[in-house]
């Protein structure tokens, strides 16, 4: 059920007679200036043909406790519902159409769209208005401005975005969109609240916060079910070859066939998804650059306008003189904690051995914990590291910023996660030890991340909003069930900010991984996760929910790069589960007196695997063929109208809209 703008719990006044439904939220620093503050305001206000956004705004009251110190700075924007549709029509917004497809709305087809009646009221989404409202104050461009009035230090030039100038300055502290109590309560209820066996509400995650969070816990949801015939295959395989560990090769020949179809058909359920939610033909918006972004002033070849320029030749110095042997330097050092480890382990080892008691068995699994601590913290520190290298080498572009950070943080974690892996595989070659670090390592890293991704955030957001709490409990002692807006506002305000899919993403790439590479040696490592997964929806939709402010909608039609890191793992899979079933005793007893001749063959069928691999990615559409079909009658109808406008006589022009509709 979609929730109306009408049906908000609260409708405000700009100060100018005209109520509206608060949207999003711009917080500026205490210390503003006053004349900032106005000319701000002024510019949000202004109608778009003199350069403003044309939206409507409100300042914060000051709340039920009026006499304790609070930022003045805070305001409400919102839009009128013929701004927000014009909005729509701007930025390309996909809707359905009355014939079941999804289309770019149009005001002028404004009727033929599904769910439009009267006004329009309830046919954008709430978060589809914030986008819309984000996106119209992200374009707000300076015009003769020098400097932001008052704060000198902050320059402007013709053509700059405004917003993105006050972040960078750090003249606005933030800004988020505001939660829907009643509609967030029912996500909840249906997401998290109950505990069954069910789908996600996928459709209702993506009208509420956005196409970027519904693709991600769809791709949750989907590997979670991936692994599930992994986990029924490697239960009993655990239980009854205990003892056995070289019985792996059918299990290993598993893994080679499931983390290569499970990718692509994850495409095909992707592509499923976005065409659904009208983002899979959306054209990609012009990207702006970073509010970090800074550089000498120039001209824009592309925009015409003068902004910061900045020299790829300095930066790719920064890149290959800088970044890359800091990168290197961390391998290494994560190379020499790995053979510390084995150090312990040996130690260890070696104190069984002599004495072997329940004590010294115990104390065989504590290096494997320590180490598993140590690489959490490692990545930890290195993460920091990595952003502020990648902050440094000052990327023009956002897309190109993730990008670079993605590359560094993946290299780092792959390595520093499973190289102790891979040395114990394949130079010590002792499938025993490569079982109990496998174990260790995986049921420790899922125990860190709960602590850290559900219970600390809990705990620190309980901390921060005691105040807010005991108010909240204040005024319902007083009979009043409902927060008032400004308390609920500054509730949000104090809430953390979600800084996106990466670290959940990562999680998961590296949870994919320790089952697509070495589970073949320890078959129950797809039960832990499939478990590790359920938990991780029900703790991901708590902080969602609760925790977290709400985030803007991201209008993605795929997972983006993380596409690319889980296709690589799965070519590294083959290649490391291949050599596995090469050193297993059953075929080397095919070979008894030729190494050579083993390793020929393995490599062999690598790569005979890795081209059946790359063939079924060719062969195996990435978007289905009936979405194709769809995709190619709209883009031949939409040439059909062109031309049918083009042709049209000059005094039929007023009847377009309606001609245009009746077509299509």
């Amino acid at each position: 059920k979609k929730k109306t703008l009408t049906a908000l719990p609260e409708l405000i006044d700009d100060g100018g007679g005209s109520a509206f439904a608060p949207l999003v939220v711009l917080e500026l620093a205490p210390d503003t200036k006053e004349e900032a503050v106005a000319w701000l305001l002024s510019r949000i206000r202004d109608p778009q043909h003199s350069g403003g956004a044309e939206l409507l705004v409100r300042q914060l009251g000051p709340g039920v406790e009026a006499g304790e110190k609070t930022n003045p700075n805070v305001f409400l924007v919102g839009a009128s519902r013929r701004r927000l549709l014009s909005g729509a029509e701007d930025l390309g917004l996909f809707k359905e159409y009355s014939d079941g497809s999804m289309r770019g709305f149009t005001c002028a087809n404004k009727l033929n769209f599904k769910g439009f009646t009267g006004d329009g009221d309830d046919f954008l989404s709430m978060a589809e208005c914030q986008y819309i409202i984000k996106h119209e104050l992200d374009t707000l461009r300076a015009k003769e401005e020098t400097h932001v009035p008052g704060h000198s230090q902050a320059k402007l030039y013709p053509g700059k975005s405004i917003v993105r100038r006050l972040q960078s300055k750090g003249i606005l502290v933030q800004m988020f969109p505001l939660h829907e109590k009643e509609e967030l309560k029912r996500l909840s209820f249906s997401w998290y609240k109950k505990v069954k066996l069910a789908f996600q509400p996928l459709d209702d995650i993506r009208h509420y916060y956005g196409e970027g969070l519904g693709l991600y816990f769809g791709f949750l949801e989907y590997f979670t079910l991936a692994l599930v015939p992994m986990a029924l295959v490697g239960l009993p395989y655990y239980l009854f070859d205990w003892e056995d560990y070289d019985k792996y090769v059918v299990f290993a020949a598993f893994n080679l066939v499931w983390c290569t179809i499970i990718l692509e058909l994850w495409k095909q359920f992707s592509a499923s998804l976005a065409f659904r939610w009208g983002t899979l033909s959306r054209k990609r918006a012009f990207e702006e650059p970073r509010p970090g972004f800074h550089g000498v002033l120039g001209f824009n070849p592309v925009t015409g306008r003068e902004e910061p320029v900045y020299p790829a030749a300095k930066r790719h110095v920064r890149i290959y003189l800088v970044s890359v042997p800091f990168v290197l330097l961390c391998l290494y050092l994560s190379l020499h904690v790995m053979m510390i480890y084995f150090q312990m382990e040996g130690w260890a080892l070696t104190l069984h051995d002599q004495d072997p008691t329940f004590w010294t068995g115990v104390l065989v699994f504590v290096p494997s914990v320590i180490y598993a601590v140590v690489i959490e913290i490692m990545n930890l520190i290195y993460r920091y590291a990595a952003e502020f290298l990648t902050e440094w080498e000052n990327h023009r572009l956002e897309s190109s910023y993730q990008n670079h950070l993605v590359l560094k943080v993946l290299v780092f974690n792959f390595f520093n996660c499973f190289a102790s892996l891979f040395y114990i595989a394949f130079v010590m070659q002792d499938m025993v030890l490569l079982r109990q670090s496998l174990a260790t390592l995986l049921i420790t890293s899922q125990i860190l991340n709960q602590v850290m991704e559900a219970f600390l955030p809990y705990w620190l957001q309980r901390r921060r909003n005691k105040k807010m709490i005991r108010r909240v409990q204040k005024r319902r002692t007083l009979g009043e069930q409902e927060l008032p807006l400004e308390e609920q506002v500054r509730l949000e305000a104090d809430m953390s900010t979600y800084l996106g899919t990466f670290d959940d993403y990562l999680e998961l790439f590296l949870l994919f991984g320790y089952v697509s590479l070495f589970s073949c040696v320890y078959p129950l490592a797809a039960v832990l996760v499939v478990l590790n997964n359920v938990t991780e929806v029900y703790s991901d939709a708590f902080k969602m929910c609760h925790v977290f402010k709400r985030p803007f909608s991201d209008p993605a039609a795929n997972i983006g790069v993380w596409q690319l890191a889980f296709e690589a793992m799965s070519v590294i899979a083959v290649v490391t589960n291949c050599a596995l079933i090469g050193m297993s005793p059953q075929v080397k007893a095919y070979f008894p007196e030729s190494d050579t001749q083993l390793i020929l063959w393995t490599v062999a069928i690598e790569h005979f695997l890795l081209a059946v691999k790359f063939i079924l990615t060719f062969l195996i559409p990435d978007v289905p063929k009936h979405i194709r079909i769809k995709l190619a009658r709209l883009e031949f109808e939409s040439l059909e109208a062109l031309k049918r406008k083009l042709l049209m006589p000059p005094c039929q022009e007023l009847d377009a809209p309606f001609q245009e509709a009746e077509f299509e």
